[in-house]
């Protein structure tokens, strides 16, 4: 056990002395990134100046709200995304049989192998803009409200990894995989905004079976002390246990879907 774990840092390493080869191009792909991001946020900003108000949120909460998914999904992503939607491609040519007969966990080398650096764009605009949107939407802190921003972030963070695990490892069990990813972002786009402008069909599958809404719109109105649509006074706990019950469910899952695989031979 100690002597993979050692290897882990060493994967990563390789894997982030590959992508800065090219330095410029790396840096240039994040300032795309922030560039992309930045104007979500400025249409955000445009259309408050219009209404000054969506579903009771104000500009400084909107932007706590973008920069707060934006930060946890990229924190998330980086440890899932890209590895699990190229599993499809190793499980299509086969590739995931010579994965399978190394003397390391499987899902561990696939994420360490691959971790995603390429979600600092995603980080270097969202954290000012979260710092900024914190003290600009008055959130009365407290020491129960500091631990409650950094668990619920990190539940945040447990949620995009699990479930972008969870797609990703369908793909030993169906070969294809990649409609799923894009109906995860169909609901990603949408958990920018405030979960009560929302029908509530939409609500509960945001809540339940695509729970995307524990990425920002829940912890975030619970930092505001808004009303969270169907969690009411369950809306704190619910917001710190949905990270570790995905993770768990993903852990379930993944070794189901390993049990299945059954090579590209079929």
């Amino acid at each position: 056990m100690l002597h993979q774990l050692s290897i882990l840092p060493l994967l990563v390493r390789m894997y982030v002395k590959s992508q800065m080869e090219y330095r410029g191009a790396f840096w240039l792909d994040r300032l795309a990134q922030i560039l992309s991001y930045g104007a979500v946020l400025l249409g955000l900003w445009i259309l408050l100046q219009k209404f000054e108000l969506l579903g009771g949120w104000n500009w400084p909460e909107l932007a706590l709200l973008f920069s707060f998914q934006l930060l946890a999904y990229a924190l998330g992503a980086a440890v899932s995304f890209t590895q699990l939607r190229d599993l499809e491609e190793l499980v299509r040519l086969g590739t995931l049989d010579a994965l399978l007969t190394k003397p390391i966990n499987t899902w561990a080398y696939l994420i360490f192998s691959g971790l995603n650096i390429g979600y600092a764009g995603h980080i270097i605009l969202a954290i000012p803009v979260l710092v900024w949107a914190l003290l600009a939407a008055q959130v009365h802190w407290s020491p129960g409200t500091v631990l409650f921003f950094a668990g619920s972030l990190l539940s945040a963070t447990m949620v995009t990894g699990a479930i972008l695990t969870m797609i990703g490892a369908t793909a030993m069990v169906w070969v294809r995989s990649s409609h799923l990813f894009a109906i995860f972002f169909g609901f990603w786009e949408i958990s920018r905004y405030p979960l009560n402008i929302f029908p509530g069909a939409i609500q509960a599958v945001m809540l339940t079976l695509m729970p995307l809404a524990f990425i920002s719109a829940v912890p975030v109105a619970v930092l505001l002390g808004k009303p969270v649509p169907l969690l009411g006074d369950f809306a704190i706990p619910a917001a710190l246990l949905a990270g570790p019950l995905l993770v768990l469910l993903a852990i379930i899952h993944w070794r189901y879907a390993l049990g299945k695989y059954q090579g590209a031979g079929g």
